[in-house]
């Protein structure tokens, strides 16, 4: 008989709790300031954990005996790994390279210093570049 007086008052109490949060609910609104996500790169995975789209800033690299600024570079890849989509910008200029289907079709949109350009490479390697 004890346990089931306890029963009752604990279901009257946990009752009692339930009344009063529920009494407490509040609207939720979104904050007034801009949020801010900071950091040196951000890398997007798929669901297998292989990465789908990256953006960070590159040190300053020299190859084949050029000097390349710092850059800042999106990749969009390809379930391959493979970018099909690469969006960079530097204090030298900026390109937007579009990879196709094959290796080594591509666009590539350049302007860089006082130069711009429109690179086409289909999948046999034949370039067409048109220059202002």
């Amino acid at each position: 008989m004890k346990f089931q007086r306890l029963h009752i008052i604990l279901t009257v109490v946990n009752f009692g709790l339930l009344a009063y949060l529920l009494g407490q609910a509040r609207t939720v609104t979104a904050q007034s300031g801009t949020a801010i996500l900071r950091g040196r790169a951000l890398e997007i995975v798929d669901a297998r954990g292989k990465p789908r789209a990256t953006i960070g800033v590159l040190a300053p690299v020299t190859m084949d005996g050029k000097q390349y600024p710092e850059t800042v570079l999106l990749r969009l890849i390809d379930p391959n790994g493979r970018p099909s989509v690469k969006l960079g910008a530097s204090v030298q200029g900026a390109g937007l390279g579009l990879g196709g289907a094959s290796d080594p079709t591509y666009v590539s949109l350049v302007a860089e210093g006082s130069e711009t350009s429109l690179k086409f490479t289909n999948k046999n390697g034949r370039q067409q570049v048109i220059k202002p």
